[in-house]
């Protein structure tokens, strides 16, 4: 990769799929966790990892958003700036 802009695609495309992923694991591990979820340590250290995601998610949505479907506008958001970067990495790759 000598083009520097590719990196820096392949770069927040990475950290996008991180947070998508986890995202998904949290959800995951909610569900089979149940209501002791905040008791379960694999769910607080994905809480930490989406936390910064979640934060964004609440501050560009209006406050008619329930706080319980905020998560899912987050999953939305992340997985359209992931087709956006790969489009814009396809793009500048050719």
């Amino acid at each position: 990769m000598s083009n520097p802009e590719l990196l820096i695609l392949s770069a927040l495309r990475v950290l996008v799929e991180v947070a998508l992923l986890s995202l998904l694991a949290q959800g995951a591990v909610g569900l089979l966790s149940g209501a002791r979820r905040q008791a379960n340590p694999i769910y607080r250290l994905f809480q930490v990892v989406t936390r910064p995601v979640i934060r964004i998610a609440r501050f560009v949505t209006p406050r008619a958003v329930i706080d319980r479907h905020i998560p899912f506008v987050a999953f939305f958001l992340l997985f359209w700036l992931w087709i956006f970067l790969a489009w814009a990495k396809r793009f500048l790759a050719a």
